[in-house]
C-alpha cells in the first residue's frame, strides 16, 4: 500500500507505552489517538491510568473522556471515530498516533467489523434494562444458548456478553453470523504496528508498583466520587479492574490490603490476556521494541522506522 495510515504503539499494561508515545510524537509531529476502552470514560483517570493533564498538553490527544461510565463504547464506535480522527490530522499535516492496549479497537481498524444493521432503539433500551440486571454467568448463560459459537465471550466482560445477546435477539441473527456473512463496513487501514515485549516478571513488577501508586494517588476517593454520582458496579465503565474491587472495599467485603492485592491480580490478569492476544491476532508485519531498553533507545528506533516506512510505504 502507500505510506502507512497511523504509527500504533501497542503492548500490554504498565509496558510504558504512554511515556513512550510522548517522546516520539514530539519528535515527528503527532496527535495521539487513545486505544483504551477505559479512559473513554469521564471522572476515570486515576484506576484507568489516564495520561495527566500535564502530559496531554505535550501533544493533542484524542479519544478521552468522551463518555459517562454509565454509557457504552463498541470497537465498531472507535473503529469509526478513530478513521474521522484520523483524517483529521492528516488534513493537519499530523501523524496520528494509535497508544493503547486494547487490541480489539486496533482490530477494528486493520479488520473492519460487518456493516451493522439499524436496531429499534426503543426495544434496545428495553432489553438493556432487563440485562443489565443479570449476572455475568447469566448473560454467559444466554451467549451459550443464542450463539455457541461466541460461548467464551463473557471472558471479555459485560459488554460483550450483551452485545452477543443483543444482536441476536434485535436482529434474530447471532453475532457469529454477521461476522461470517455481512460485508466489512470500510476497508482495512493499514499502519506501522510497534509492540512493546517485557519479560513477564518485569512486567508484574510494573504493575505491582503501579497499582500501589494508583491508590496512593487516590482511586478510593475517585470510586467513592462515581458512586456518589450516581454510578454503580454494572456501569460499563465500573466494570473494569480497580473500580470493582474497590467497590469492593467500599461494601466491606475487603479490607484495603486485600482489595490492593486483587487489584494486582485483576492487573496481571488482564496482562497475559494482552500479551496472548498480541501474540495470536497482530499482523507478521510488525516492529517489536524490548521493553527493558531506555525509552530514549526505543524512541529513536521508532522515528527511523517510521521515517523509512512513510518514505518508501509499507506492504
Amino acid at each position: 500500500m502507500a505510506n502507512p495510515a497511523y504509527l500504533a504503539i501497542v503492548g500490554p499494561t504498565a509496558s510504558g507505552k504512554t511515556g513512550l508515545s510522548l517522546t516520539v510524537g514530539q519528535q515527528i509531529g503527532g496527535e495521539i489517538i487513545s486505544m483504551d476502552s477505559r479512559q473513554i470514560y469521564r471522572g476515570m483517570d486515576i484506576g484507568t491510568g489516564k495520561v495527566s493533564l500535564r502530559e496531554r498538553a505535550l501533544l493533542p490527544h484524542h479519544g478521552l473522556d468522551i463518555r459517562d461510565p454509565d454509557e457504552r463504547y463498541s470497537a465498531g464506535q472507535f473503529a469509526r471515530d478513530a478513521r474521522g480522527w484520523i483524517g483529521e490530522i492528516h488534513d493537519r499535516g499530523g501523524v496520528p498516533m494509535l497508544v493503547g492496549g486494547t487490541g480489539f479497537f486496533l482490530k477494528a481498524l486493520t479488520d473492519p467489523m460487518f456493516q451493522e444493521p439499524e436496531l429499534d432503539q426503543e426495544r434496545l433500551a428495553s432489553l438493556r434494562e432487563f440485562l443489565n440486571g443479570l449476572t455475568l454467568e447469566e448473560l454467559a448463560g444466554f451467549v451459550r444458548v443464542l450463539d455457541p459459537e461466541r460461548a467464551d465471550a463473557a471472558a471479555g466482560g459485560r459488554q460483550r456478553a450483551t452485545r452477543n445477546v443483543e444482536m441476536a435477539f434485535l436482529t434474530g441473527k447471532p453475532l457469529s453470523w454477521w461476522h461470517e456473512e455481512s460485508e466489512p463496513a470500510e476497508p482495512p487501514l493499514m499502519g506501522m504496528i510497534v509492540l512493546l515485549d517485557l519479560p513477564r516478571d518485569r512486567l508484574y513488577d510494573r504493575i505491582n508498583r503501579r497499582v500501589g501508586e494508583m491508590v496512593e494517588e487516590g482511586l478510593v476517593a475517585e470510586v467513592e466520587g462515581l458512586l456518589a454520582a450516581g454510578y454503580g458496579a454494572e456501569d460499563p465503565g465500573m466494570t473494569g479492574s480497580g473500580y470493582r474491587e474497590v467497590i469492593g472495599y467500599l461494601q466491606g467485603r475487603l479490607t484495603l490490603e486485600e482489595t490492593v492485592e486483587e487489584i494486582r491480580r485483576s492487573h496481571r490478569r488482564y496482562a497475559r490476556r494482552q500479551v496472548t492476544w498480541c501474540r495470536h491476532q497482530l499482523p507478521g508485519s510488525i516492529v517489536v521494541l524490548d521493553g527493558e531498553r531506555t525509552p530514549e533507545e526505543m524512541a529513536d528506533q521508532i522515528v527511523t522506522e517510521w521515517e523509512s516506512s512513510a518514505g518508501k510505504g509499507t506492504a
